[in-house]
């Protein structure tokens, strides 16, 4: 294989495969450095069909191996024995954390990333999110606004498909949309009590990047279990059915996986890129690729740990840190916060199939023209939904033995509408990763330590999420509810971003309006890591408008001759 290329892209998930995509319709020959292993489409979908009495535990992972080997990704539900082929070996992948502090790093092992397992919740940002540093003076301020990036949410959304409800909320743009999943009966009770006894409140399904009706040769959603097993239909967005198969339609795409990226090298004299260094992951042998221009996309740890192990004498700590914040303002949304109760009156009403999406209540805090003091800055939304207990849900907690328990596994219950809050968490200095300077990875790559933690103004907009929703559930008539707070430990929200945040001032951020290194023109760094402040909406497709419209600022940069 060629070392040469003209664009290097590292990482292969969501932001990385819009960055292959991009670059090679502009005619760059691309290579796609993934240190994961190759999977294919459908053939690796392993449990995608499969019911649970077909596995050993009734897809559990076996305690001894999920103690041993999944101990952080199996924390959430999310990996299990139908899909545990995707998932990070944490045994074989171990970072630094103060126990005290806990950090949770989710994280995959495969071609595509967690764009195989991702929740798919996609919601556009307004100006209330990019101008919030400035009004509020926590972080510094954004360089774009809503109107720099509005037409490649468009770009985005036309390609990927996505379906949901327009509302017509200036701070939660409509998008391009295929027509929504139905909320059920109850949902549909709850909605209209929120429309009348809320003012200013709404609730809609949610908007999500599976498909309702053909588009672009994939096949709309059957509604027939858990995405994160694989779509063989690919009704949901993956780099691996999406992104990745377009960009190799063009033949201008390398991909290379178990390629672990130890560093970046740079010319002394200019400060540019020169080349990628690489571990093979099977054998270690190593590697040295070059290309005019290269992408970070390898997640906002994995793209800061490269930047900090690519020091070198000019850039003592760290490549791109002139600033010094590299690492520092670490985010994710607040996670694991709940409010539950029971939906009595719908006993002869119920569900089929399984619907892959739930419901959203959008920020209603802390809005343009909201007059009352609520005690913290920014604001909140809600996920959830409401399903009618049956064998599934109740299994684990109906009372009883024998005959009359197996009876009553093979009736629905009660009907139990929930909702889990996701609130924004503002930058701070302290929250940040480092290398440890002991402790290696078996490449011999310095591990990832973490110092964050939930502060003040997040204790307290989780106390109005709680107030909120039980009183939200209360006007609809839930009977039974139940609140918890939630284990307050950053990580658990699987949005973690910031630490190579994006600004106008090279002294005080890494990139610049294009997510371009302020000091090293042929760098872009286009996944979490950019981002300067957080909001409280799921950040996935952001990254991505982010990351294809630098590309195309790249691409023509270089047609230019100025890059």
């Amino acid at each position: 294989m060629s070392a040469q290329f003209d664009a290097i892209v590292i990482g292969s998930g969501m932001t990385g495969g819009w960055a292959a995509r991009e670059l090679t319709r502009r005619g760059l020959k691309t290579l796609v450095l993934e240190r994961g292993r190759e999977i294919e489409h459908i053939t690796d979908y392993q449990g995608e069909h499969k019911a649970p009495w077909e596995y050993k535990f009734r897809g559990k992972i076996p305690r001894e191996e999920a103690e041993r080997d999944y101990f952080i990704q199996d924390q959430f539900g999310w990996c299990d024995d139908f899909n545990k082929q995707f998932w990070n070996n944490d045994r074989l992948n171990p970072y630094v954390q103060d126990p005290e502090k806990p950090f949770n790093w989710v994280r995959t092992d495969v071609l595509a990333g967690r764009s195989m397992v991702w929740g798919r919740q996609v919601y556009r940002w307004s100006d209330l999110d990019f101008e919030a540093n400035k009004r509020d003076g926590h972080g510094i301020d954004w360089p774009i606004r809503y109107a720099d990036i509005e037409p490649w949410y468009d770009h985005v959304e036309k390609f990927i498909g996505i379906s949901g409800e327009a509302l017509g909320l200036p701070h939660l743009p409509d998008g391009h949309f295929q027509k929504p999943m139905e909320l059920n009966v109850v949902e549909k009770h709850v909605r209209r009590t929120i429309q009348e006894q809320f003012p200013g409140r709404d609730m809609t399904v949610g908007r999500v990047a599976i498909l309702t009706e053909p588009h672009n040769g994939r096949g709309p959603c059957h509604y027939c279990g858990p995405c994160q097993r694989g779509c063989s239909v690919s009704a949901y967005f993956s780099a691996l059915t999406v992104t990745l198969p377009d960009a190799e339609k063009t033949g201008n795409l390398t991909i290379r996986t178990d390629a672990v990226v130890e560093g970046l090298d740079t010319d002394p004299q200019t400060g540019r890129i020169t080349g990628v260094r690489v571990i093979d992951a099977k054998d270690k042998s190593r590697e040295h690729y070059s290309a005019r221009v290269v992408f970070l996309c390898a997640s906002t740890i994995g793209s800061t740990q490269i930047l900090m192990n690519s020091a070198n004498d000019a850039n003592p700590n760290g490549l791109a840190n002139g600033s010094g914040v590299l690492g520092k303002y670490m985010m994710d949304h607040t996670f694991g916060t709940g409010i539950t109760g029971i939906m009595p009156g719908f006993e002869d009403r119920t569900t089929y199939g399984f619907r892959p999406n739930g419901i959203y209540v959008p920020r209603f805090r802390n809005l343009e023209g909201e007059g009352d003091d609520v005690g913290f800055l920014r604001g909140y939304g809600f996920q959830g939904g409401a399903v009618r207990e049956g064998i599934m849900q109740t299994s684990e907690h109906l009372p009883g033995f024998g005959a009359d328990y197996k009876q009553a596994l093979g009736r629905y219950g009660r009907w139990r509408m929930s909702y889990y809050g996701f609130g924004e968490i503002l930058p701070y200095a302290d929250n940040r990763m480092t290398l440890d300077p002991a402790k290696k990875d078996r490449f011999g790559i310095p591990q990832v330590r973490f110092d964050t933690h939930y502060h003040d103004n997040e204790k307290r907009m989780i106390d109005d999420m709680l107030v909120q929703g039980e009183a939200m559930l209360k006007a609809a008539g839930a009977t039974d509810i139940v609140k918890w707070p939630g284990g307050m430990t950053m990580g658990s929200g699987v949005h973690e971003m910031g630490t190579a945040r994006m600004g106008h001032d090279p002294s005080e951020s890494v990139l610049n309006g294009w997510n371009q290194a302020h000091e090293i023109p042929n760098l872009f760094v286009t996944d979490g890591a950019c981002m300067t402040s957080g909001s409280c909406v799921n950040p996935s497709i952001t990254y991505m408008v982010l990351t294809a419209r630098a590309a195309n600022h790249a691409a023509d940069l270089m047609a230019e001759g100025t890059l």
